[in-house]
C-alpha cells in the first residue's frame, strides 16, 4: 500500500504527457500489487491465494521497469528513484518468502 501511496504522489508532478503515458501504466502496476496480495488472501484454496501473489511479485517487477523508464526520463530525481526501488527490492524478498509459506501448513 505504501508504495502504491508514493508513487501516487510522485506521479501527480508530472506534466500531462508524462502522467498520461508512463504516469498511468506506473502507479496500476504500483496498485496492483496490493491489490493481488489481497485477493490472493481472500481466497480460500492455497493454491489460488499462492497464484494471485505470483501476479503480485509481476505487478512488481512491472513497476520496477516503469520506475526505470521514468528515471531515465528524468521525471524522477536520484534520491526519488533510490528510495522506492529500495522499497520494493525489501517487498520483494517479503513477497518471496510469503510465497514459500502459503500451503505449507496444509
Amino acid at each position: 500500500m505504501e508504495i502504491g501511496e508514493k508513487i501516487w504522489t510522485m506521479v501527480e508532478g508530472w506534466d500531462y504527457l508524462s502522467k498520461r503515458t508512463i504516469g498511468s501504466q506506473l502507479i496500476r502496476a504500483a496498485d496492483s500489487i496490493a491489490a493481488n496480495i489481497s485477493e490472493g488472501f481472500g481466497r480460500y484454496h492455497y493454491k489460488e491465494a499462492k497464484q494471485f501473489t505470483y501476479y503480485a511479485r509481476g505487478s512488481l517487477f512491472e513497476t520496477k521497469t516503469w520506475l526505470t523508464k521514468a528515471s531515465k526520463r528524468n521525471l524522477l530525481k536520484p534520491s526519488e528513484f533510490d528510495q522506492i526501488i529500495n522499497k520494493i527490492n525489501a517487498l520483494g524478498v517479503k513477497l518471496n518468502n510469503y510465497i514459500k509459506s502459503i500451503g505449507r501448513n496444509n
